[in-house]
């Protein structure tokens, strides 16, 4: 072999043996890739023997505020349509009473009802309570909890008024806090129940015009997870929806405010009816946990059983105590 050829041959082993090594960190990138993917999907097909059980909305108990219109209303609807009872809470009483029209029209029994309330949730909390005694004293205790009662405002920051920072978290934040802390002590009692937060995509993304809207929805997840890993040895589980623009009265309210870089960015997602949004949160309510919550469970497993076996140390100590 000539040198001419020893040379051609050195240079072709070292490229090949070059370009190997920078091909190595794309395929090592790729088995990563592969070995993620291989792990959601096992975790998306063992979801089942993680969730909590389906909730059967026939015969159930299904307190939605802000049912008077918009998503609540539909809820509302929704749920009756699956035989539930509903007790719908709402401030304007002549809505309360349009609403129960409506929904009485998708009765599948007729022992089916629809109680109403005229309360504003987000005030008192002692009124709160009252209430909601008295809808379990006639309806029986709560299955499920919508806290859907919520406003929206949009507006550039220096131009909204103080005022409108502590009625958005009053009404978004506080109004389902009462509402949830007004059922959970029976739902604790019973190691069963549902609770269902309304949020909004503006609760997971600050947008341009919601400084004010924004964390009063970004604080409902807070509430919800921290919530969950409180409940989830009773059986109580927490629900976070995050509906898109949604064709309500709502909406139209908020839209005789929008600055114009809102009203750019609305648009990129369109609207969605609320009926639709209805179908999805209530079926994400009583069914599955969906994939993504079931990585979050899997995550926070080392938690949760710490919360339980915390729980478990005081039910011996109080037990211990009553023997004693």
């Amino acid at each position: 072999m000539s040198s001419e050829e020893e040379l051609s041959s050195t240079i072709t082993d070292w490229l090949f043996f070059s370009s190997w090594w920078l091909l190595l960190p794309f395929i090592m990138l790729l088995v990563v890739v592969a070995f993620v993917v291989a792990f959601v999907l096992l975790l998306y097909m063992i979801s089942p023997l993680i969730s909590p059980k389906p909730l059967k909305l026939n015969g159930a108990h299904v307190v939605v505020t802000g049912g008077s219109s918009g998503i609540g209303k539909s809820i509302a609807m929704e749920c009756y349509r699956q035989g539930a009872f509903i007790t719908l809470v709402a401030r304007d009483e002549s809505k309360l009473v349009q609403a129960k029209k409506e929904v009485e029209k998708c009765a599948i029994n007729d022992k089916q009802v629809v109680l109403c309330i005229s309360v504003d949730v987000s005030k008192d909390y002692r009124q709160v309570e009252s209430v909601i005694k008295q809808c379990q004293e006639k309806l029986g205790p709560v299955d499920m909890l919508v806290n859907c009662a919520g406003t929206s405002f949009s507006g550039k920051f220096e131009e909204v008024e103080v005022e409108r920072f502590r009625s958005m978290m009053e009404v978004n934040y506080l109004g389902s806090v009462y509402p949830t802390r007004a059922v959970i002590t029976t739902m604790k009692e019973r190691r069963m129940g549902r609770i269902l937060f309304i949020s909004s995509q503006a609760g997971q993304i600050g947008l341009f015009g919601y400084t004010a809207y924004s964390p009063s929805k970004f604080a409902l997840r807070g509430l919800a997870e921290s919530l969950q890993m409180e409940m989830k040895p009773y059986n109580i589980y927490v629900t976070v929806a995050y509906p898109p623009d949604t064709d309500t009265p709502g909406l139209a309210e908020e839209n005789r405010t929008k600055p114009l870089e809102t009203r750019l960015i609305s648009e990129t997602s369109g609207v969605t009816q609320p009926e639709q949004v209805a179908k999805i949160v209530v079926k994400d309510a009583i069914v599955t946990m969906g994939l993504f919550r079931t990585i979050a469970l899997f995550y926070l497993g080392s938690f949760d059983s710490i919360v339980r076996r915390c729980m478990i140390q005081r039910e011996q100590a109080k037990a211990a105590d009553k023997r004693e």
